[in-house]
């Protein structure tokens, strides 16, 4: 499988190249590393060759550690956020037996955002057959139309949302069709080059080598969700401490990549000013480990239910802004840490008007992953085995594989 997205500083036929490999002692291996506000993760997973020609995956190791030096996903104290990542990889080297000298890593923060572009181009052969040519040139057509909204941004991922060929929607690779005039348009998920820059900077000075990065909510989706999910439609919520990110899905097109500066801390924080308490009082008492006559629970409930209605309006204000074919049927699926708070799925579904559950991460009971707060950096890992990250260059349209047809509008 190979994904369908760009690497900022090359078009997405280059992207899924890696800067080295991911071998270690002629073992396929690969971590991924998700470095979020509260904690540092890293996961360790080898792909196993079986009878048949079949092949598994196991994981190594984990490495957790508490992180310190970052706010709303900014670093803001490198050193301290170098020594998380240290003190993680420590960790799943010890559990893995295995030293790690590259991952792939995760980028999120409220600096996440996303555009989107549309490129055209006259079909240059005289038959009036799209070649891969054609494709290059609306790509990069696009790509300067969306220009003056990357300037000081960082360009992870370029996603074809769609193509048309004199303005008929194509369903599908338009290479080899015929026509006068193809478009495109394009979605863009960017982050502060800065907020980039130093964050791959301090898993360097950690003595990580970054094969390649990817939107921390694309990461989640890759594996929280199911084929039919993202074809019929639906939207990925991950609940972290200080942020809300989430990926759009239809058509099995991922369509929007947000974060928003809402998390299950702003609840802790409710909390503590409601019943004027500390804040670590105020995360017991959220987590229902303080209960009784000081905090009754209806107040309780109250108070998470208002901060919980606040950020699923931030959600659905989005997702009115997004042009979609129909409402989204496999509703919302929400993950992270703050999943776990109160009846969060009841106040989604009536807030939302859409289906609503937990994220289920599916893994084997004996596997060190306990829940789906480590599926970014599991998505991660399995990218790195099951992607196209060590095949060579190749042009836009041909050769194209088959996780990338997958993407194809």
């Amino acid at each position: 499988m190979a994904l369908p997205w760009s690497d900022g500083n090359r078009d997405f036929s280059q992207s899924l190249r890696c800067r080295r490999r991911v071998l270690v002692m002629a073992r396929r291996i690969a971590t991924g590393i998700d470095i979020g506000t509260y904690q540092v993760k890293l996961v360790v997973v080898e792909e196993i060759a079986e009878k048949n020609s079949n092949r598994s995956l196991h994981i190594l190791g984990t490495g957790l550690a508490e992180s310190k030096g970052l706010r709303h996903g900014y670093i803001v104290n490198k050193e301290e956020v170098v020594a998380s990542i240290r003190e993680a990889k420590r960790q799943a080297e010890t559990s893995a037996r295995v030293p790690i000298r590259s991952g792939f890593l995760a980028v999120g923060g409220i600096s996440l955002d996303e555009t989107r572009a549309t490129g055209s181009t006259i079909i240059s052969r005289a038959d009036q057959e799209i070649t891969t040519l054609d494709i290059e040139k609306v790509s990069k057509a696009a790509r300067e139309a969306a220009a003056p909204g990357f300037l000081n941004r960082y360009v992870l991922h370029s996603i074809p949302l769609e193509y048309r060929i004199d303005g008929t929607k194509v369903l599908g690779d338009p290479l080899g069709m015929k026509g006068v005039r193809l478009e495109a348009e394009y979605l863009y998920v960017t982050c502060l080059t800065q907020h980039e820059s130093v964050l791959a900077e301090a898993v360097e000075e950690a003595d990580i080598e970054i094969i390649d990065q990817m939107a921390s909510p694309l990461a989640g989706s890759y594996v929280l969700l199911e084929g039919d999910q993202k074809m019929k439609g639906c939207v990925l919520a991950n609940i972290g401490a200080e942020t809300i990110s989430i990926v759009v899905y239809d058509e099995g097109i991922p369509i929007s990549v947000k974060v928003f500066p809402m998390g299950a801390s702003h609840i802790t924080d409710d909390i503590a000013l409601g019943f004027r308490i500390s804040l670590e009082e105020a995360e017991r008492v959220k987590l229902g480990r303080l209960s009784g006559q000081m905090y009754p629970r209806k107040k309780v409930d109250d108070l998470i239910e208002g901060r919980l209605l606040a950020m699923f309006s931030l959600i659905e204000k989005h997702l009115k802004t997004l042009t979609r074919h129909a409402p989204l049927p496999a509703g919302i699926i929400i993950s992270g840490g703050g999943s776990g708070i109160g009846t969060i799925t009841d106040v989604a579904r009536g807030s939302l008007k859409l289906p609503a559950r937990l994220a289920e991460f599916r893994l084997s009971s004996d596997t060190k992953i306990r829940d789906a707060t480590w599926a970014v950096a599991y998505g991660l890992a399995l990218w790195g085995l099951t992607g196209d990250t060590l095949a060579p260059k190749r042009s836009v349209g041909a050769q194209m594989s088959k996780f990338f047809r997958q993407f194809l509008p």
